[in-house]
């Protein structure tokens, strides 16, 4: 089991759309930059300026834009055990979360997700990427297409908290979440997303009625806790996702793309 932090505060979160900007102190947004309808491989001097700029690939057929998220080892001399890692693509099958209903005076009710939990990969960074969605179709019988809630929280570098663990035993987590500065972010199917090295996070949750496969890119070398932290606490840190039954439907906003470590 985690260990339980002894102390936590009282928050409540309003995700917001998972953009480059808002999520570069967290890690990388991934999501085409090019208009959905767009099925024939354009001349290059007629796309936007971007940053990588496209090329053509695949005989012509494809354009190619790289790198666009990094795949960071910072096991070496740097973790304990000096073990070394090795790449690992792995397969999440997750399925929708229960929320929390609660009603609002004179209004309908709204849904929250409590977060109870956080973790890190201290030592590499870790991409998670939908498979079998689109953002920009429906699926089976009309229904749209499901959402994930990103949950990160910056990490206080150099400090010290105070927890539980299963035994009960008073212990120290080393560089714990900032649960001050906890944020929230709604991505779409269509997106992908990469936590950056030693970023705390919620485990993936799926908001709508479809499960949701991620393919999960990292490093591990195999030590439990080199691979992974874990850092659990009480109530208090709350996601408000509105009206009820709000994010079963397709959002709508700007076309994203990546921002860079």
């Amino acid at each position: 089991m985690a260990p339980v932090l002894t102390s936590n505060p009282t928050l409540t979160l309003v995700p917001e759309p998972l953009t480059p900007a808002n999520f570069a102190p967290f890690g990388t947004a991934i999501t085409s930059p090019l208009p959905h309808k767009l099925n024939v491989a354009p001349q290059l001097s007629s796309l936007p300026e971007h940053d990588p700029a496209p090329v053509l690939a695949n005989q012509n057929s494809a354009l190619k834009y790289s790198p666009i998220s990094p795949l960071l080892d910072h096991y070496g001399k740097a973790c304990p055990s000096g073990k070394a890692a090795a790449a690992r693509m792995t397969m999440f099958c997750c399925f929708p979360r229960a929320l929390r209903t609660i009603s609002r005076s004179q209004q309908a009710e709204k849904e929250v997700f409590d977060v109870r939990i956080l973790e890190r990969h201290p030592f590499t960074n870790q991409t998670f990427i939908p498979i079998d969605l689109s953002s920009h179709s429906k699926v089976g019988d009309g229904e749209e297409e499901p959402l994930f809630l990103v949950v990160v929280a910056p990490t206080r570098k150099g400090e010290v908290a105070m927890a539980k663990n299963d035994a009960g035993e008073t212990i120290t987590i080393r560089d714990p979440p900032d649960l001050q500065k906890v944020k929230a972010f709604i991505a779409r199917g269509g997106q992908a997303v990469t936590y950056g090295v030693g970023t705390w996070h919620a485990p993936m949750v799926v908001l709508g009625r479809r499960r949701v496969d991620f393919v999960v890119v990292q490093y591990v070398n195999g030590v439990a806790d080199e691979d992974c932290q874990e850092a659990a606490f009480g109530e208090g840190v709350v996601v408000d996702l509105g009206r009820k039954g709000q994010h079963g439907r397709k959002e709508t906003g700007p076309r994203l793309w990546t921002a860079k470590l």
